[in-house]
Formats: structure tokens, C-alpha cells, sequence
């Protein structure tokens, strides 16, 4: 048993994947509409209180080389599934606030609100 964990040890993807993603400052972060974000809404705090640089680690080290879709964003995983579980959420109700909300937008990591998901093609998420 202990060969075929060292065995999917080497398997796993080098942990040189993460680029490093600075938070934004609420200045920084663009959206459509004149009033600037509150600096004191709870996840604009919430976002500063989480270590992403450990998660994201320990999220890729969960990938293997060559196998199965490319990753997403470990930012926009963790802070999504952060989402889901503090809001009681379903994924398709969890897709929707974060596409409605610019305050989850940014707690997801997103540089400025947007109304489809990154990198999709389709006018929705």
C-alpha cells in the first residue's frame, strides 16, 4: 500500500502552476456602475481573512499530469465552493449569485464584474 501512494506522488503535476494573484483593491476592481464596492461588505473582510496562496497549493497538488480537463482557477474553485456551503447553495444557484453579485465576483478573484464566466464563450453563465 505505501509503494502505491509513493507512486501517485510522482504522477502529480509540478507545483510551478500557480501564478501567485495579488487581491485587488476595491479601487482596482472595475465594474460598470458609478458607486465604488463597500470595503466593509462581509466578503470584500472575508477575502482578506483567507490564505489562497496554501489553498491553491494544496488544491493542484490534487491534479496529475496529462489526465482528465484542464484545472480551473484554483481562486475562482475555492472561493465558489466557499460560496456554495456559507449560503446553503446549490452549483446551478451558486453560478447565478456569483454572476449577479459583484461582491462574490471579487471574492472569487475576478479583476472587475462581469456578466459571463471567464473564459466562456456564451452570452451567460
Amino acid at each position: 500500500m505505501h509503494d502505491n501512494s509513493a507512486s501517485h506522488y510522482k504522477t502529480r503535476a509540478p507545483m510551478n502552476r500557480y501564478r501567485c494573484q495579488k487581491q485587488l483593491s476595491l479601487a482596482e476592481f472595475e465594474w460598470p456602475f458609478q458607486v465604488a464596492l463597500d470595503g466593509q461588505n462581509r466578503w470584500v473582510i472575508l477575502s482578506r481573512c483567507i490564505p489562497w496562496n496554501e489553498l491553491a497549493e494544496a488544491y493542484y497538488c490534487s491534479f496529475s499530469v496529462g489526465q482528465g480537463r484542464p484545472e480551473k482557477d484554483a481562486r475562482l474553485v475555492i472561493g465558489a465552493v466557499i460560496i456554495k456551503h456559507k449560503l446553503y447553495l446549490s452549483d446551478e444557484e451558486t453560478v447565478q449569485q456569483i454572476k449577479e453579485n459583484p461582491y462574490l465576483q471579487y471574492f472569487i478573484g475576478l479583476a472587475g464584474y462581469q456578466k459571463q464566466a471567464p473564459g466562456s464563450t456564451a452570452s451567460s453563465w
